[in-house]
């Protein structure tokens, strides 16, 4: 199966919380999407394993996606080591995406840098001849995705460039609001965190409205580029 995005994120909801829309978009553009949650969220607050799953079921289908995996690394725990970045190889040589959105380089949540070094290690790698994988016994071939992009998350990264997501906002919010263990539930009984609060699930259209003011739409993503986008021509920018 190949995809042309290949999304991933340290836990379920990352990718949803921060490039939903731009996925949507894609998508509605009838590009082939897949998410990549490298852990199961375990050691979440709220909620359970259980309902994390489920609840990013839900929102793979709200967002139309091809497929979605769990590399069911260690939450919290995980490293960038030889076996974990060789069972992201594997996926990557197995998508052959042309484009790879992954965590931000840094962030409040430490997974996060983690899960963005590791992204782009295995990127690198996945494009090197001399490493031999293998996916259901056959022998894959190399592949290097044309470019990484960070999408911005709790810290407030300045941009490489914004997607305008304005007619794909609703598609966004929705695919967040599958994960109601995580977020802001004035009846909920579970101890409150960061991401509960009523602050945070508002801040999620506030932001984007901010992307989207920069430049001259409703809403909109921002991404850090891993390598500065090239473009044929100066007119091809808006």
């Amino acid at each position: 199966m190949k995809a042309d995005i290949l999304a991933i994120g340290a836990h379920p909801d990352d990718v949803e919380l921060s490039c939903s829309g731009t996925i949507a978009k894609e998508i509605s553009a009838g590009k082939k999407v897949v998410i990549i949650d490298l852990t199961k969220g375990e050691l979440g607050t709220r909620g359970s394993e259980k309902i994390r799953e489920l609840e990013s079921k839900k929102a793979g289908e709200i967002l139309k996606i091809s497929d979605r995996k769990n590399l069911g690394l260690k939450d919290g725990f995980f490293h960038n080591s030889d076996e974990n970045k060789i069972k992201l190889v594997r996926l990557i040589r197995f998508y052959k995406p042309k484009i790879v959105l992954c965590n931000s380089i840094n962030d409040r949540h430490p997974d996060h840098g983690r899960a963005s070094k590791l992204v782009v290690e295995s990127c690198f790698l996945s494009g090197l001849k001399k490493i031999s994988t293998k996916f259901d016994d056959l022998t894959q071939q190399i592949w290097k995705p044309l470019n990484i992009y960070h999408y911005v998350q709790w810290n407030l990264e300045i941009p490489d460039f914004i997607v305008d997501i304005s007619d794909f906002m609703d598609i966004k919010l929705k695919s967040v609001q599958c994960y109601s263990s995580q977020f802001y539930d004035p009846e909920s009984k579970e101890p409150k965190t960061p991401i509960s609060t009523q602050n945070f699930l508002k801040s999620i259209k506030y932001r984007s409205a901010n992307f989207g003011r920069i430049i001259g739409a409703d809403y909109g993503e921002g991404f850090v580029a891993n390598r500065k986008p090239a473009v044929a021509s100066i007119s091809d920018l808006i």
